[in-house]
């Protein structure tokens, strides 16, 4: 064998190991998928400004071998949710981080269909076997006060009946702060999903620790 077919063998020898270890890593890594909405989207957001890549940065600097995938859709709905799920979350997805709600909430949708079609999604992952984490919303003051007794109480109720971890607002300490919202004074701005990825953060982790004990 000549010398410059030698090295070819051996180049072409490493780049298959490469490769192998490139797809051993992405094999151990931790799948999270954010499933929701608007919120957690990136709506009117730049590349790397929203939720799923802001957590999935925050994360790898504090160690953690994950991925997050950015399985949110401006204007789901819970419904709209259910009847996706099955197309959009992948079956080795080790965590989902469950978003929905707000958008029944704003459609003034009946609170127990809401909490219906969370409790079948619910179902679903738990099928499934997947990690869930749920993230809480509350209603609208301008809904009324009967709105808010029948919507509000729907997060902790599943938690409770689930056994699950609850987030109990996920854009606690960016409303009603005008300086972490857009211009629309409902969707966070870049600034403000770093407030949200922090807030969770701690929960995500601990998620992480029950998947990987190590």
């Amino acid at each position: 064998m000549s010398f410059n077919s030698f090295t070819k063998a051996l180049s072409v020898a490493f780049l298959f190991l490469l490769a192998a270890l490139v797809a051993a890593n992405a094999q151990d890594q931790i799948k999270i998928a954010a499933f929701g909405d608007s919120l957690m989207a990136g709506y009117n957001l730049g590349a790397g400004e929203g939720f799923a890549d802001q957590l999935q940065n925050e994360l790898q600097m504090k160690g953690h071998s994950v991925t997050v995938i950015n399985a949110a859709v401006s204007g789901d709905t819970t419904s709209g949710g259910l009847a996706r799920l099955d197309w959009s979350i992948p079956v080795n997805v080790d965590l989902v981080i469950l978003g929905l709600g707000a958008n029944d909430m704003l459609r003034g949708i009946a609170p127990e269909e809401t909490e219906k079609n969370l409790q079948a999604i619910i179902d679903k992952f738990k099928s499934r076997k997947q990690h869930l984490l749920l993230i809480g919303m509350v209603a609208a003051p301008n809904l009324g006060e009967n709105f808010s007794a029948r919507f509000n109480p729907i997060y902790p109720q599943l938690a409770k009946k689930n056994d699950l971890p609850l987030y109990p607002f996920f854009l606690d300490g960016v409303i009603p702060n005008a300086e972490l919202l857009l211009e629309d004074r409902m969707h966070p701005n870049q600034r403000g999903v770093a407030v949200m990825v922090r807030g969770i953060l701690p929960m995500v982790e601990a998620e992480l620790k029950k998947i990987d004990p190590n």
